[in-house]
């Protein structure tokens, strides 16, 4: 009768178990010593040799003659266990026998001595399973058991395991078997077999096996039907020939070709995959792909096998973290939907959907991938040649001939920008005017202002004294005001000449008194005094001073009239009225009065022209 190559080729002595040395080891040193446990538990996945260990130390404990810890597999007590004659080693299974009545069961029968053998073992496995009142009816006997009693347990979900069982037993964790040592334990027992077992073949079959040999096992005894196993046959005995087409369809999701995608879809539709094995298989194929990208040396153990190497890696290029990572979520979440009763065609073609258009999507996830994108972009410098073609096509004056000035590019591919071509451009300032121009003119008046406020004072340049300041740039420039002439002076002898410098006035006494009112034109000494405060005062205060001011003298007060209260408060302060005082006394040679009042019929005007113009000399302090 045939016999499953898994349970043919089980281990019959620590050195054959595959994998799990650090346990053997310890086991085999135990059985020498003679220093056993009353109680073990066994910790670990599926096929990784938890009960073959336990069936190995029950057989150890009990054999006449052990080698090295070992037992020897040849005495009448390791036959009688093999073969399951003897009676006093009991497997159980937990998950049906898990009630109290079974256990007591257990428990009264326990304390009577072994017949055949040294020590009556009890072998649990699944003990998980086990009730509530079953674990406590347990936990007194193998707290205390007799001489003669040895419990060997097994789980696969340690968190089930009561503490107080816990810290009864000796336990030993069963790690994952890794696909190095699988391989080469598969392909020994292909060549005991007679097959003939190529070495990727062996590979994917430890890479599906994921770590149990029972699975790897079961799996060659699968393929033994072909006289040479090769990882295509591999793939097709195991029903997973479609990878192929998955591998096909995140293709055409990758390259935006919805609807290609969707036309493999419905052929997978058609050959009967059904949709929520069609996404789990994608989201396992996303999934290697990033193991690869974030693990390219030490991912190999976490891969699930599906796919080659090749194909594994050639995603991997192509496709971001980021970008992954969403692509997992979606496929997540459509198959979590499926578990409300939606339409799985439907679901699943939506999910292809929103792969292949990830701008659709609005969750953390996507916008990551997105904005990685665009850094992508950025760091492979699409923005700057952009800038830059822009820039230098912008600069050419001969519109009827430009050649190679490409200023509008394409999605980029592959690392590399497709430009395409205009015939025509509109002929914008030449270089050399560019350079002349003080300020850009597409640029609003706000944004000249602040950078202008964050320039350094010391980096302004100051204004011409005699120049009028600069015109608001939201209005229309007024045409500059002329100075109004001087009126003729009355010769005087050179030696009374002699006596004034070019840029004073006449005393003021030798000149009829002037009858120009205040809202009026100005005489002969307020010139004379704007000139000497732009010597003196702040830039913000000329300001007022140039623009919003008008002054007369009568021959005894100069009056200055100010077109709103805000320019008047701000001459009206001590420090710059003393400073008018001073500058009208040397244009006039004498102590002249100062009086400062607002013009008549502008004392409603508004105030915003005036902080227009101040507001491009930044935050100015007045004093």
């Amino acid at each position: 009768m045939y016999q499953a190559l898994y349970r043919k080729w089980r281990p019959r002595t620590f050195d054959d178990v595959v994998g799990q040395e650090h346990i053997t080891e310890t086991l085999k040193n135990q059985v020498k010593t003679g220093r056993l446990s009353h109680a073990y538990l066994f910790v670990g996945t599926r096929g990784t040799g938890k009960t073959t260990c336990a069936k190995i130390l029950a057989k150890a404990v009990n054999c006449e003659h052990t080698i090295n810890g070992n037992p020897c597999n040849e005495c009448v007590s390791c036959r009688g266990i093999e073969d399951g004659s003897i009676l006093d080693v009991v497997e159980l299974d937990a998950a049906s026998n898990n009630g109290v009545d079974n256990v007591r069961a257990l428990r009264d029968e326990a304390v009577f001595s072994p017949v055949s053998v040294k020590k009556r073992v009890y072998i649990i496995d699944e003990v998980h399973m086990l009730s509530t009142s079953a674990f406590n009816a347990l936990l007194k006997i193998l707290e205390e058991p007799p001489e003669h009693l040895l419990f060997i347990l097994a789980t696969t979900e340690l968190q089930k395991v009561p503490a107080t069982i816990l810290s009864r037993c000796q336990r030993h964790s069963f790690k994952r078997i890794a696909p190095d040592a699988l391989a080469g334990r598969i392909r020994y027992v292909a060549e005991r077999e007679g097959m003939k077992l190529e070495p990727d073949a062996a590979d994917l079959l430890a890479r599906l096996a994921d770590g149990a040999l029972r699975d790897g096992l079961s799996l060659l005894d699968q393929c033994a039907g072909y006289e040479d196993i090769t990882a295509e046959n591999v793939l097709s005995a195991m029903g997973l020939a479609g990878n192929l087409r998955i591998a096909e369809l995140l293709e055409k999701i990758s390259d935006g070709d919805t609807e290609s995608a969707l036309s493999i879809f419905t052929g997978l539709w058609q050959d009967g995959k059904a949709p929520v094995s069609l996404l789990r298989e994608l989201s396992a194929l996303l999934r290697d792909i990033l193991i690869c990208k974030v693990a390219p040396k030490g991912g190999n153990g976490l891969l699930s096998g599906n796919f080659s190497q090749e194909t594994l890696k050639s995603f991997a290029k192509c496709m971001k973290e980021e970008a992954l990572i969403a692509d997992i979520d979606i496929v997540q979440a459509h198959i979590a939907s499926l578990r409300d009763g939606r339409d799985p065609r439907t679901t699943a073609e939506l999910c292809i959907v929103m792969l292949s258009h990830p701008e659709l999507g609005d969750s953390l996830d996507v916008l990551k991938a997105r904005v990685a994108k665009l850094e992508d972009a950025v760091q492979n410098g699409a923005v700057q040649i952009l800038h830059n073609e822009i820039y230098r096509c912008g600069k050419r004056t001969d519109t009827a001939n430009i050649e190679g000035c490409t200023p509008f590019v394409s999605r980029p591919e592959n690392n590399e920008l497709k430009i395409a071509e205009k015939d025509t451009f509109s002929s914008l300032p030449h270089e050399r005017e560019r350079e002349e121009m003080p300020f850009d003119l597409e640029e609003s008046p706000e944004s000249r202002r602040e950078a202008f406020v964050r320039e350094p004072e010391s980096k302004r340049e100051e204004p011409p004294l005699d120049d009028e300041p600069p015109f608001d740039l939201d209005e229309p420039p007024e045409p500059k005001r002329e100075r109004p002439a001087r009126e003729t002076e009355p010769e005087l002898p050179g030696e009374e000449m002699s006596k004034f410098s070019d840029e004073e006035t006449l005393p003021t006494e030798e000149k009829a008194p002037s009858s120009t009112s205040v809202s009026g034109g100005n005489d002969a000494l307020w010139p004379k005094v704007v000139a000497l405060l732009s010597k003196k005062l702040q830039r913000g205060q000329m300001v007022i001073v140039k623009n919003q001011t008008s002054g007369s003298f009568d021959g005894t007060t100069l009056t200055i009239g100010v077109a709103n209260g805000f320019g008047k408060a701000q001459l009206e302060q001590s420090a710059v009225l003393e400073t008018i005082r001073a500058a009208a006394a040397e244009a006039a040679g004498r102590a002249v009065p100062v009086k400062i009042i607002l013009s008549e019929g502008e004392q409603g005007a508004d105030t915003g022209k005036l902080k227009a113009d101040l507001s491009q000399f930044g935050n100015v302090k007045f004093e």
